[in-house]
């Protein structure tokens, strides 16, 4: 490493890989590249990585805004402009109640201390409602984890290196990731002749190209070929027969519904040979590893919960689960969503569309469903952390609508996003190299680790960190004293004699004579603990992790130890938060064993419980499953795959247009034969509109799409100088509908998205 290289990681997706960045004397990052000493990426990264000088250069907030009556903003200072928003908050809280309040985002795929001290805020204002893009992807796997599992924070990862047989639905980690090193991974199998990979998907992707076996199945019919796959196994008693009398309940319930699966039916519906069918459920039985890969391209698409539980019955019944080369739970340093209780268990529901949290998380697409009505209990005002709901929440016209109907929006961002521009206070934060940072999507088995991130430039003047903004707003609201003048200074003794709990004792007299303090103890050891680390700046957030080590030595104290950690218990707790803080390319935290992995499973008996009953009476009603999108098939001819991922998209962080080397315009792929017969040419321009809205889009002619689909990626069109100049391409979310969506998760049909096209003559300025 040179002198002037400093480590942190790529914030673009959730593999958030080492990088080394280079600066010069102005901050610019001159040079970025992967860092070996990453315990997990060890130095691998791909090309977007290399651009992020565009996100930390871009056109920047450098002043708390405030929208006037006429629309525009004006610039008003820190202490004004958090005095507001508190006593707005409270008097919503107070008038209306907690819960027409809610909050958005609280970080990307790399930040997410923001979303860990948010919770602190709606604690204050006495809120359950967390929207977050993980709900608009992945609550019917949570969903479906907590069934199988115990919990909806249980989750599993694939170990694809391991394993002798793979498949890849929906996913395309050539371009996408997913898990490390995706590329040479996916490479190394593909070359490996003891090798198989299977990969199922409606484009012909990079992924898809290197595969042995290509499932090109029909869009929005993954369900019908997953329950072929498995109607296959069972019907022909191909089961293992041990794994599940030794680790799960309920086969014996679940196996009717398959036994009467009429395989070839499906297989005609699904697009895909039956004896290829056959072929992969035999190559996955007579496997000795098998691990499945799935993403978005079943999370976003027709029966999506559904496609969850039968993609994990997949691997679950032919017994490749929680061992070498399979899919293994795993644990985490701190759980990234909770659990939820259901309805009936009197879990929290919202009041206008009565949608239950999953994960503790809830829906984007019930959002402006939640604030553009008159119910007298509809959300009067949303805090937004790091995301933009208007242009990547499904309807970006609904989204927009909504955050212009509330009493209250504040938008924490680093630069002018589309909700900014809709909000009524702007708050500018700090980029993600300017603070202390994190993410908490560890999700490795059986070596799980953790990267604290150190701050590698100064902030920008006028910019506070997002944990700092809720402390502010927090003590605004009068819930906390603005400074703890003794525990900061026990804080400080106790970092020198940590052995003594000073730190942990006090914070608990404290919090007894002030029994308020409780539900803030985070904001009180950022202001205390916080404090008293040895950083330069930007430090206080950290003190987080300290709570965290506390919690997860209790889990796993003897995988902790596995590592060659002597130390036992709360010291034990103290050494891991000190390496952490110190290993700045990150650190391993924890080594499972194989058998320890069922420890895991959340149920009392430590066993899989296979049975959903809600699943499988989808499952035996999948033929009638005729999407109401299909029915517009003559007005809207076309099937768009919303959100592609290509090699210069990512997601909101990048504004600035200039950071692609190619694909500047994100085109729109269309099959030579729909192109022919819409005498559409190399580089032409159509208009794409679906039942919400249209978009101008240049178009791309290639045979990875088949006839009747088109794609299109996301990430584009965003305003980048924050006055309303469009950029190039086009926001994809304005065509994307709230009411198409799962029925019980309610995550967008992205990939099910009904359009037509009309041939535009000239190109026009967008």
């Amino acid at each position: 490493m040179s002198e002037n290289a400093k480590p942190t990681a790529c914030i673009l997706c959730n593999q958030n890989c080492g990088i080394l960045v280079h600066q010069d004397q102005e901050g610019n990052y001159t040079k970025i590249i992967g860092d070996k000493e990453h315990p997990i990426s060890k130095g691998y990264l791909c090309q977007k990585a290399t651009r992020l000088n565009f996100y930390q250069k871009q056109n920047r907030l450098t002043s708390p805004l405030k929208r006037k009556d006429d629309g525009t903003f004006e610039a008003i200072s820190w202490d004004v402009a958090i005095q507001e928003i508190a006593d707005e908050l409270v008097r919503i809280r107070d008038t209306h109640g907690g819960h027409t309040i809610a909050y958005a985002g609280g970080g990307g795929q790399g930040n997410h201390m923001g979303g860990v001290y948010g919770s602190m805020l709606r604690a204050a204002c006495d809120t359950p409602y967390l929207y977050s893009a993980l709900a608009q992807e992945k609550t019917g796997n949570f969903w479906v984890n907590g069934h199988l599992f115990g919990r909806h924070n249980t989750n599993y990862c694939e170990a694809l290196h391991d394993a002798e047989y793979v498949m890849i639905i929906g996913a395309n980690p050539i371009q996408a990731h997913g898990f490390p090193q995706a590329r040479p991974t996916i490479n190394e199998i593909s070359r490996n002749k003891e090798k198989t990979m299977v990969v199922v998907d409606v484009r012909k992707t990079e992924t898809a190209k290197k595969a042995d076996i290509f499932m090109q199945v029909k869009p929005g019919k993954d369900a019908f070929l997953l329950a072929a796959m498995l109607g296959y196994l069972i019907q022909n008693g191909m089961e293992n027969k041990d794994f599940i009398a030794k680790h799960t309940v309920g086969f014996e319930q679940i196996k009717p519904h398959f036994q009467q699966v009429p395989i070839a039916e499906y297989a005609t519906i699904a697009g895909i040979d039956e004896n290829t069918i056959k072929e992969v459920a035999n190559g996955i039985v007579n496997a000795n590893t098998f691990a499945l890969r799935s993403d978005l391209g079943i999370e976003q698409s027709h029966n999506s919960t559904l496609n969850a539980y039968l993609a994990r019955l997949l691997f679950l019944i032919t017994g490749h689960f929680n061992r070498k080369g399979t899919n293994c739970l795993h644990n985490f340093l701190f759980p990234l969503i909770g659990h939820s209780k259901s309805a009936a268990e009197s879990g929290v529901v919202t009041r206008v569309t009565k949608m239950q949290g999953i994960g503790k998380l809830f829906p984007p697409n019930i959002l402006p469903q939640e604030i553009n009505t008159d119910h007298p209990e509809r959300l009067r005002a949303l805090i937004v952390d790091s995301t933009n709901p208007v242009a990547t929440y499904a309807n970006t016209q609904a989204q927009r609508e909504a955050i212009e109907m509330l009493e209250l929006s504040v938008v924490i961002d680093v630069a002018m996003t589309e909700t900014a521009q809709a909000a009524k206070y702007v708050l500018p934060a700090q980029t993600q190299f300017e603070k202390m940072e994190s993410t908490f999507f560890n999700l490795e088995f059986p070596r799980n680790f953790y990267h604290l991130r150190h701050p590698i430039s100064k902030p920008l003047e006028n910019t506070l960190d997002e944990p700092e903004i809720y402390h502010r707003i927090v003590t605004a609201m009068g819930e906390i004293p603005k400074s703890f003048p003794i525990l900061a200074t026990i804080a400080k003794m106790d970092r020198r004699f940590p052995k003594l709990k000073l730190l942990p004792l006090a914070l608990g007299m404290a919090t007894k004579v002030n029994p308020k303090w409780n539900k803030y103890q985070l904001l009180i050891l950022k202001e205390t603990l916080g404090k008293a680390l040895p950083y330069s700046y930007a430090k206080a957030p950290g003190a987080f992790i300290w709570v965290a080590c506390q919690i997860f030595t209790k889990k796993y104290e003897k995988q902790i130890r596995r590592l060659g950690y002597k130390e036992k218990g709360y010291a034990l707790a103290e050494k891991l938060f000190d390496k952490i803080l110190n290993s700045k390319s990150g650190t391993l935290i924890s080594e499972h064993t194989y058998e320890e992995s069922w420890d895991l499973v959340r149920h009392k008996d430590k066993k899989v419980h296979l049975e959903i009953p809600e699943m499988l009476q989808w499952l035996d009603d999948l033929p009638n499953k005729q999407f109401v999108a299909e029915k517009r098939a003559r007005k809207y001819p076309f099937n768009l795959l919303a959100g592609e991922r290509r090699s210069y998209n990512a997601n909101a962080l990048f504004r600035n247009p200039e950071w692609r080397k190619k694909d500047v315009e994100g085109a729109l792929k269309i099959h030579p034969d729909d192109a022919a017969e819409y005498h559409i040419e190399k580089g032409d321009w159509v208009v794409c509109s679906s039942n919400v809205g249209s978009i101008t889009i240049k178009t791309l002619i290639t045979d990875e799409v088949p006839r009747g689909m088109l794609s299109m990626p996301h990430g584009y069109g965003f305003s980048y100088e924050g006055h309303g100049v469009r950029t190039t391409g086009a926001i994809v979310n304005e065509l994307t509908s709230l009411e198409e969506c799962d029925p019980l998760a309610k995550t967008p049909y992205h990939k099910n998205v009904r359009v037509r096209i009309e041939k535009i003559e000239e190109p026009v300025s967008i």
